[in-house]
This record gives C-alpha cells, structure tokens and sequence, in this order.
C-alpha cells in the first residue's frame, strides 16, 4: 500500500468513527439545537467518506473501513458515557474531546504523507479544518 492508499484510507475511517459516533448519539441526543449541529457534522463527515472511498476506487483500491470491534467499543463507550449525563452540554464535550483527537491524528498523517498526491493531501487538509470548526461550533454548548 502507498501513501496515496494510507492516507485516504485514514480519511474513510476517521469520517466513518464519526459517522457512527453521530448516529449513536442522535438515538440519545433530545435537545434539537444540538440534533441540527451534530447531523450538520454527520452530512460533512458523510460527504468526506464519500470522497475518501471515490478516490480510493479511482486508484484501484478497496476502501477499509472500522472493524466490528472498534464500532462496539466506540457504541460501548458512548452508552457508558451518556448514562448518567445525557445533558447537551456533556454530549458536546465528549464531541469536541473527539474531534479534538481528530485534529491530532490528521495532522500528523498530513505530516507523515506530506508527499501524497495534492488532492489527497488536501482532503486531509478540508478534514481538519472540518474537526476545527466543528470545535468551535460546538463550544456553544458548554455550560
């Protein structure tokens, strides 16, 4: 596998972890502020993996996606996590600590595939900022 591959199957898996983590939580969430911020987040995420896996098949290459394993630890987790606390304020932060990992990850991938072809590099580039601003939006929250 190339850097090209590495990369874009990074992008996939981190947009699809969102992917599930958003569906997880919009089957707890009650507070409709915070349904329309996080499917806003699910539609970007969505998109991206979308993206991720078209330039994936471009390439000739199978997308691969979370195992079964890190989806239930992830739905075990977030079921954990929002027993006791489902306010709106808790859920935001388990968000932004998560895209707060993302902004981690994808920078050093970014780094670490600095020579991957433009297009994907910036794929990786639009995903951070996406992290970013997802961030920022859902500061609103916290309480």
């Amino acid at each position: 596998m190339n850097g090209n591959t590495e990369l874009l199957n990074y992008i996939y898996q981190n947009c699809q972890m969102g992917v599930e983590s958003l569906n997880h939580l919009l089957e707890i969430s009650k507070d409709e502020k915070l349904n329309v911020q996080m499917n806003s987040q699910l539609r970007e995420y969505k998109c991206m993996c979308e993206k991720a896996c078209n330039k994936l098949k471009e390439l000739g290459h199978e997308e691969k996606g979370i195992g079964n394993m890190a989806k239930i630890s992830t739905y075990m987790s977030i079921s954990a996590k929002t027993l006791m606390d489902k306010t709106p304020c808790h859920m935001a932060e388990m968000l932004i600590q998560g895209s707060t990992m993302g902004i981690i990850d994808v920078t050093k991938n970014i780094k670490k595939y600095q020579d991957a072809d433009i297009q994907i590099v910036k794929l990786a580039d639009n995903l951070l900022k996406e992290e970013q601003k997802n961030i920022e939006d859902l500061k609103c929250f916290l309480k």
